[in-house]
């Protein structure tokens, strides 16, 4: 049962007498938000207004928690024990663990007309209060049929967790942790509640259901959906403080015998480490032996020339790098001197485009007792209100997240902030604002700083608004981790790129909390930027492969989600990366994501486990190695396999001397036809494809074929160079990005 998001807000400024000024008063002002009422097989969940407010110490507040209109036409209680009374006694009970502390707490009972309750709680209480988010809509449960039988996995129900059958599990795994700790986690720890919204995000990103309305505090308004919407879905918490491999083991070890069919890990570490000493790349691998389909983010590293920073770059998982959306949140600034700066933010366009602010340098609005330094950054109690109200505020970058130096802004009463990156661009923007904002480049930040000074009293406007295909995409994102690979570089990584720019989707509720800020807004959604969030993308899709083929194996719906991606943006140029420049297959792998071509991609490279057990041997795992990954002793190959032979969907020569011939073999998963090739040939390299056509009779036919590649006048390459090819049959492209090094230092073009 749905109930209806009231938005209505009342604004509560009757705070006790505790010797604070008005301005600390008012920043603690509470604005409450109506929340919405949620019922879970026909069972009350515990729901409340949430506030915002600066927090350093407990502050007792009274609370309404309205669970809807009442049926009943009893007297309205104070200490009624009527069946309502005692209801509500219950579910504030079940939130702050004691019925008879809920009984002290509550000091009015509606069991007339309104349904709820009054109470007086502390801080603490009200975050417990805040636990509703397996509950949010992204994972409704309306209309899906039973749960399948063949699903073995379960729903930890302590804190007030409840599955569905959208929602089917939902494990946590914390004993890592503590034994790094060296002592048990306190009860609070031990939940598979999302504290942070990292796992309800890509959660829901992967397989959250149709939600119309969705926004973040008014921003990215519409319908949001997971890649796989109507797909079931399941949780394994294994982050705590780190995230530690004896949890990820677990987690995958779960997750195998529980049944699941795709995994979706938005983790990683910041570098590659060997195989043999990853819990991701061992779990995956075991993950994948029993048919699983195992997609992992690349990877927030951004690009360092001269080496690979993806993280997650096994040849059993699917690595994915991040690239923006033909979305932007513009928020430019215009100065009085009527020059135009561009800039982005979220929900910042309540400025009146027609109104012009007192624009001050945050250095020169600092007070009395704190450093420049401090001012220049806008760091918490550093401005002067004398100086800073009714002003548009001018700061820098560094030491706190825009999210709290928008608050210092706000509570000094100024009405707008500047925000000057050395680096800005759409992935900068990962937070919301206090105040109307905008993030502009350090160059244009110097430029609004240079107007400052040259005028005797400068001003200045924040405009902005959505724009929704106006803006090419796809652009990579400057922080997505790149290639080479760094454990095998024979083997491309990332392999294909998806949307992780300013992504909308479902959130914690519970409170945020920064270094000196507690923001307790309730956020059904949010809007984040990271590989974690692209990773749930091709998840998604390849959740909606599995189902339409479900004897696929895991290499084939990643070979079918490789050779069917695309490598030019909407403006029919080269994917760019942040800085303008070209981007090469180290920074999307075989391009950017294409699902619906991936359904029917006709031809699949595809690999087995003893393909994946093969390339170990020939990597030169030992027995003890090997016996990481397989239980039974494994018999390596006499000769070793070459690397260049592995049955990937790209071929890397990363050492290319001379010449080299290498072979692929391609599967038919469509329709017969003849197919032909196409190259791109790589600059400096010349490149023959034999035969140069593959005919195909009938489904599962297998076809092998060559390609030798060889320096033109046996040149060495004095850097990575980069090509393609493509098989098609006139309907079908199946295509793989060629990428050759030379033999001493490659380098990125």
């Amino acid at each position: 049962m749905k109930g209806n998001l009231s938005n209505s807000f009342t604004r509560c400024d009757d705070f006790p007498d505790d010797g604070l000024k008005a301005e600390d008063k008012a920043a603690k002002a509470e604005v409450l938000w109506g929340q919405q009422e949620k019922r879970v097989n026909d069972n009350l969940e515990c729901k409340s207004y949430s506030r915002l407010t600066v927090s350093y110490n407990q502050i007792i507040a009274s609370y309404v928690v309205y669970l809807g209109r009442n049926s009943r036409t009893s007297k309205p209680s104070t200490l009624g024990n009527d069946g309502t009374t005692e209801s509500h006694y219950d579910l504030l009970g079940s939130c702050l663990k004691s019925k008879e502390k809920a009984k002290e707490a509550i000091f009015y009972s509606y069991t007339s007309h309104i349904n709820g309750f009054a109470a007086t709680l502390e801080d603490d209480e009200v975050d417990q209060l805040s636990s509703v988010w397996p509950e949010s809509e992204s994972f409704d449960d309306e209309g899906m049929g039973p749960i399948p039988t063949r699903w073995k996995g379960y729903c930890e129900t302590n804190d007030g967790v409840k599955c569905n059958r959208k929602l089917i599990g939902a494990r946590y795994f914390n004993k890592g942790y503590e034994a790094a700790l060296g002592h048990p986690l306190d009860s609070s720890n031990n939940t598979a509640r999302d504290t942070n919204g990292h796992g309800t995000h890509t959660l829901s990103t992967a397989g959250g259901r149709f939600v119309s309305g969705a926004n973040f505090i008014g921003s990215a308004n519409g319908t949001a959906k997971g890649g796989s919407p109507n797909a079931r879905v399941a949780s394994y918490k294994v982050c705590w403080m780190g995230c530690y491999d004896a949890d990820i083991l677990a987690a995958f070890d779960a997750a195998i015998q529980d049944g699941v069919d795709i995994l979706s890990i938005s983790l990683g570490r910041a570098l590659a480490i060997p195989y043999f000493r990853s819990g991701i790349a061992i779990g995956s691998f075991q993950a994948v032996m029993n048919g699983i389909l195992v997609v992992c983010s690349a990877g927030n590293s951004g690009q360092f020339p001269g080496f690979g920073t993806t993280s997650n770059v096994a040849p059993w998982v699917l690595t994915v790098a991040a690239s923006t959306i033909d979305r932007e949140f513009p928020s430019n600034v215009v100065l009085g001197n009527n020059k135009e700066f561009k800039g982005t933010s979220f929900n910042t366009n309540n400025l009146s485009d027609t109104k012009y602010y007192p624009i001050v340098y945050s250095v020169d609005a600092k007070a009395a007792n704190a450093s420049a330094h401090l001012a220049q950054i806008c760091y918490p109690e550093s401005l002067d209100p004398t100086k800073v109200r009714g002003k548009i505020v001018y700061c820098l970058a560094g030491m706190i997240r825009g999210i709290e130096k928008s608050l210092v802004v706000a509570q000094a009463g100024g009405v707008g902030m500047i925000l000057a990156y050395q680096f800005a661009d759409s992935s900068s923007i990962r937070q919301d604002f206090f105040v109307p904002n905008s993030v502009v480049s350090g160059i244009d930040g110097l430029s609004v700083l240079s107007y400052i000074y040259s005028t005797k009293s400068p001003v200045a406007y924040i405009s902005g608004s959505n724009e929704i295909g106006k803006v090419v995409a796809p652009v990579m994102a400057s922080f997505s981790s790149t290639g080479p690979n760094e454990i095998t570089p024979e083997i491309l990584k990332p392999d294909i790129t998806a949307p992780g720019v300013n992504i909308l989707a479902a959130y914690t509720k519970a409170p945020r909390r920064l270094s000196r800020l507690i923001d307790r807004r309730p956020l059904s959604f949010n809007i984040i930027s990271g590989t974690s969030m692209s990773c749930p993308h091709v998840s998604g899709v390849a959740g909606l492969l599995k189902t339409m083929h479900p004897d696929w194996s895991p290499a084939a719906i990643k070979s079918a989600i490789m050779t069917t991606a695309r490598t030019g943006s909407s403006a029919r140029q080269p994917i760019a990366d942040a800085s303008a420049a070209e981007a090469t297959p180290f920074n999307y792998g075989s391009g950017h994501l294409r699902p619906n071509r991936a359904m029917d991609p006709g031809l699949v490279y595809d690999l087995t486990t003893k393909d994946y057990l093969n390339f170990l041997c020939s990597i030169g795992y030992n027995a003890t190695q090997m016996s990481i990954f397989i239980e039974e002793p494994y018999a390596c190959p006499p000769k070793n396999i070459s690397l260049l032979n592995f049955n990937y969907p790209s071929i890397t020569v990363p050492n290319l001397s001379g010449n080299v011939t290498l072979t692929r073999t391609l599967k038919n998963v469509g329709t017969p036809g003849l197919y032909r090739v196409r190259v791109k040939k790589p600059d400096g390299i010349l490149v023959k494809v034999e035969p140069e056509s593959l005919k195909f009779s009938k489904l599962n036919e297998e076809r092998t074929f060559k390609v030798t590649l060889k320096a033109k006048d046996n040149r060495f390459i004095s850097s990575y160079v980069f090509g393609g090819l493509t098989w098609s049959d006139g309907v079908h492209h199946v295509r793989s990005p060629i990428v050759v090094g030379n033999t001493v230092n490659p380098t990125l073009n």
